[in-house]
């Protein structure tokens, strides 16, 4: 098909596909506002209840978070803050987290979308059914200009809970005693349609403080993106062939580690040595380096960042942190922007996209990559690019399968020891005792 018309068809079925679902899920509740998220530190009380996620999780941890729903982003969510038990008030760690784009590049050139920016991929939000949240409670959402403004109210918010299975397992050295803890995780999710696609948003938060965050492609494959000519992709159905494409998804992270957006980022790289003479083993010696300036980062084996709080520490008295995981990714090398894994930049309240960003004056650049200049970082913000490469198969036909891509962030010294630890072990902090 033409790049035009695909385009223009891609275009068409979002806008068509969004009237019909936002007139189904609409209700007469009203949505939050669509200004842009405030810097400064806030408590998640500070919003109404309407818009504030609370959830104390059966294993004792609290998540607090206010939500509203953006005219680009979608789903964003503020005043993240995480209160394990033990902890006598909740712990700040995002003052803000969303998608920073999804930029989708087709194989054979003809074609790429910027979903968030250029494509009304929260225009796109979908309702959901009761059975889509089980055990949980649907928000509902007013979308910013939404495609039909006569209804503009979506039940398109799910928070959930969920098991994830074991959290721990530890068989005592004496006895029969198995110390063992079911985790529990917070979930809360959007759906938003774009074109043929169906995007999942999900936000895991755990019981042990760790963040996930995924982004799962499902609905179906685009039957105009099938050409038996082109020599590329791979054959579906009766001889045909489709293209392959690229999902690179980016996410904003804007951290508020114990209430100060003043953070510092640490990079880790370990690398191993042959055995030194008289040595049974090989070496593995880990340096740190302090990154002071804005990066555009890659992973290598054994490297790793974190982003380091300036204003508390824990029981122990080390700094509290949290540590960047990347998940699988198919880096895709075809911009800039899509070339490095992750990026540091200084805060800047225009720079809201990753891509084509439309926040900013004129003469601003409008990729992350063209943001990373050498400032000195005081404010960090962490804008992370995990990318899927799919080369469709017949059994992504018909719905398509969900395929996945994310990363989470993982506490590293939040508490003195698991915040899930049993009241048994609760004085082996560093001493662990013969027979436990």
């Amino acid at each position: 098909m033409h790049p035009n018309r695909i385009r223009r068809a891609r275009r068409t079925a979002a806008v068509g596909l969004s009237v019909a679902a936002l007139a189904a899920g609409a209700t007469t509740a009203a949505g939050p506002a669509a200004a842009q998220p405030k810097r400064a530190a806030a408590p998640a009380a500070d919003c109404s209840a309407a818009y504030r996620i609370e959830r104390k999780l059966s294993t004792g941890t609290t998540w607090r978070m206010c939500w509203r729903y953006d005219s680009k982003a979608g789903l964003v969510l503020e005043h993240i803050s995480y209160q394990p038990k033990g902890e006598s008030a909740p712990i700040k760690v995002l003052s803000s987290a969303r998608l920073g784009q999804i930029d989708v590049p087709y194989d054979d050139g003809s074609v790429e979308y910027d979903d968030l920016t250029g494509f009304g991929f929260a225009q796109g939000l979908m309702p959901l059914a009761a059975a889509e949240c089980p055990g949980g409670t649907i928000k509902t959402v007013k979308v910013p200009e939404a495609w039909d403004p006569a209804h503009p109210n979506v039940n398109g918010l799910c928070t959930t809970t969920r098991s994830r299975g074991h959290a721990y397992r530890m068989q005592a050295d004496t006895g029969n005693r198995v110390y063992q803890q079911q985790g529990k995780d917070l979930l809360v999710y959007t759906v938003n349609k774009v074109g043929w696609y169906e995007y999942m948003t999900e936000w895991r938060f755990q019981d042990d403080g760790t963040i996930n965050m995924n982004v799962g492609a499902t609905g179906s494959l685009s039957p105009g993106d099938y050409d038996a000519g082109d020599g590329r992709g791979w054959p579906i159905g009766k001889g045909a062939t489709s293209y392959a494409t690229s999902h690179n998804v980016f996410w904003k992270l804007d951290f508020d580690l114990d209430g100060s957006s003043k953070s510092r980022v640490e990079q880790y790289d370990s690398v191993v040595s042959a055995p030194a003479h008289g040595q049974e083993a090989p070496t593995n010696k880990t340096t740190r380096t302090n990154v002071t300036r804005e990066l555009a980062g890659d992973y290598k084996n054994m490297r790793w960042w974190r982003v380091v709080s300036a204003a508390g520490k824990n029981k122990d008295g080390h700094a509290r942190s949290y540590e960047i995981v990347p998940g699988a990714s198919n880096k895709y090398p075809g911009h800039g922007f899509t070339k490095h894994d992750i990026y540091f930049t200084q805060y800047d309240k225009c720079e809201l996209f990753a891509s084509n960003n439309p926040g900013c004056a004129n003469g601003h650049p409008k990729n992350v990559d063209q943001w990373v200049n050498g400032q000195t970082l005081t404010n960090p913000v962490v804008w992370v690019n995990v990318g899927f490469h799919h080369v469709v198969r017949d059994e992504d036909q018909q719905p398509m399968p969900v395929h996945w891509q994310g990363f989470s962030i993982a506490p590293r010294d939040v508490t003195a020891m698991n915040p899930l630890t049993p009241a048994a072990l609760a004085d082996q902090n560093g001493k662990p005792r013969e027979g436990s």
